[in-house]
């Protein structure tokens, strides 16, 4: 399997060979069509750029995914299901519901999900609609629990509910809590629970629909694992293929497959090569060679 630096190595050949070609793409393709040809699936890469630009504020999951989810399925052959390969930060609830809604309606159940590295947040939502997850001994899905305003929506909730019981045994704390509570406009409270129970149900619904049709009891630890914040502590949180098997989700290890861990990994090098060295903050991309890529706007 080529490593980082030899995939580098080989964008720069391409480019040397023949300089009016965009190498980054070249390579990156060639390898996506790799994934394609060992599976026999519809490969979709759905990329994110945070980690080498994490101020730009297009790499979260947001409305504009579905102009590129729908550029990359159309003329595909809905019948040989979808592998979905996922690295993202996550993003936006609604908008996560949308992309999960519409790829259902194109390949009914029949998504896999490959994550080469992490999908967190609304990542791991999109990975836990799919029938089955393929992850690494290096792979990682992260919590659910929604953030509001980079807070975490169940510790904004337990914080107010340690206020009332503490001012209701200490009445003198009143004023001290009222400094820590004050920072909070009056709908946010109601705001974080409706976002937990939505994720919840999102997440429930499509587990008991696609990965845990055969065997529903296995949904509420599952949930319980991912949405609990007080079993995760922090929503940045890495949890690892051996928790994710342990909990009852669908897991393939890609080292059971070498070409195909190969393959992965390699377009995984590729493209964040192309996230370093390009203004590229996000890639939808297919075998075909398809792409839709938002790029960072330099700020005036």
């Amino acid at each position: 399997m080529p490593n980082w630096s030899e995939v580098l190595l080989e964008i720069q050949q391409t480019r040397k060979a023949n300089p009016e070609v965009n190498a980054l793409d070249i390579v990156r393709r060639k390898y996506l069509k790799k994934i394609q040809t060992l599976t026999k699936r519809n490969v979709i890469a759905y990329y994110s750029g945070w980690l080498q630009k994490p101020k730009s504020p297009d790499t979260a999951v947001n409305d504009k995914d579905k102009a590129g989810f729908m550029l990359a399925i159309h003329k595909m052959d809905k019948s040989k299901g979808l592998d979905l390969i996922l690295h993202t930060p996550g993003g936006d609830l609604a908008a996560t519901e949308s992309v999960v809604d519409y790829l259902y309606s194109m390949f009914d159940f029949d998504i896999r999900v490959i994550v080469p590295q992490i999908s967190m947040s609304a990542g791991t939502m999109i990975a836990l609609s799919s029938k089955e997850i393929v992850m690494g001994k290096h792979s990682n899905l992260g919590p659910i629990d929604p953030q509001m305003g980079g807070l975490a929506c169940q510790a904004v909730i337990n914080e107010f509910e340690e206020a009332k019981k503490d001012i209701k045994n200490n009445p003198q704390a009143a004023p001290l809590w009222q400094v820590i509570i004050g920072k909070y406009h009056p709908t946010f409270l109601g705001a974080c629970k409706q976002a937990i129970d939505w994720s919840e149900s999102m997440v429930e619904d499509w587990l008991a629909k696609n990965m845990c049709a055969d065997d529903t009891s296995k949904v509420k630890p599952i949930l319980k694992m991912f949405s609990d914040h007080k079993v995760q502590k922090s929503h940045a949180r890495h949890i690892s293929k051996k928790q994710c098997e342990d909990v009852g989700l669908k897991i393939t290890s890609l080292e059971e497959n070498q070409k195909l861990q190969d393959a992965v990994l390699t377009t995984h090098h590729a493209f964040m090569h192309t996230f370093s060295h390009t203004a590229a903050v996000k890639v939808i991309e297919n075998h075909l060679g398809v792409a839709y890529i938002e790029q960072s706007v330099p700020s005036r």
